[in-house]
């Protein structure tokens, strides 16, 4: 009798949660804001209690359920009418690469890592930080990048340009830690970064620099946690 109880309560249960979805929206997991992606774990949890305790009225596990649905409407409609509202809710996007290349004090302020940013950007096609014009960190913690007029996706007036081989760049020194796995990749030593960091700033530490990559075209992206990235062309080891 209890087997039957509880594969009845997970049928209504079932039916209850995915109807709650519906009216939720259609959104898909990485593209919801925080308080979505809170409130569909809440669910989760609430909707295993009725299921698994017999104990436990039905009725009890579907009353917080229902709550939770007309919270979400009411903030998602406090969200649509004020901005301020949805700043506190959801944030707001914020440009963690611009003109002068990785904003640092926006990318801590994210908590976020040049690795992390480096790793959204290879999602979306682009390998160097040199392809990239802007990004922008959206509220869902998805990234948005404007490339570089020469790296954008080909158009009818582009597809005669000639098509040159691509790189990709090797990270030699990420936030200040010089990437020792790397170098033999890069083909390159610690004496030739450090070298290099030094004829190009001489007090320049390792320490101070935020990222530097370098790809088998010999193109080495520089930059410093203080700002203002750096290209140099045809950069080879001795």
């Amino acid at each position: 009798m209890d087997m039957l109880t509880i594969i009845i309560r997970s049928i209504i249960i079932y039916l209850i949660v995915l109807f709650m979805f519906r009216i939720m929206g259609k959104r898909q997991l990485g593209q919801m804001q925080p308080f979505e992606l809170v409130l569909t774990l809440i669910i989760a949890d609430l909707a295993t209690i009725p299921m698994a305790e017999v104990g436990v009225p039905v009725l009890h596990g579907i009353i917080p359920l229902f709550t939770l649905v007309i919270l979400h409407y009411l903030l998602t409609l406090l969200t649509r009418s004020s901005t301020a509202i949805s700043a506190i809710v959801s944030g707001k996007p914020v440009i963690v690469i611009n003109s002068q290349g990785i904003d640092y004090k926006a990318m801590k302020k994210l908590n976020l890592t040049v690795d992390d940013i480096l790793e959204s950007m290879r999602g979306l096609g682009y390998f160097s930080l040199d392809q990239v014009e802007f990004a922008i960190m959206e509220t869902n913690g998805k990234l948005s990048v404007l490339p570089k007029a020469e790296y954008a996706p080909a158009t009818n007036e582009s597809v005669k340009a000639k098509v040159e081989k691509s790189v990709i760049p090797v990270n030699l020194i990420c936030e200040g830690k010089l990437m020792k796995e790397n170098l033999p990749v890069a083909k390159v030593d610690e004496a030739f970064v450090l070298k290099f960091l030094k004829d190009k700033n001489k007090k320049a530490k390792l320490k101070d620099v935020l990222v530097m990559t370098l790809d088998e075209n010999g193109q080495v992206y520089l930059q410093y946690k203080t700002g203002g990235k750096q290209i140099y062309e045809n950069v080879r080891a001795a």
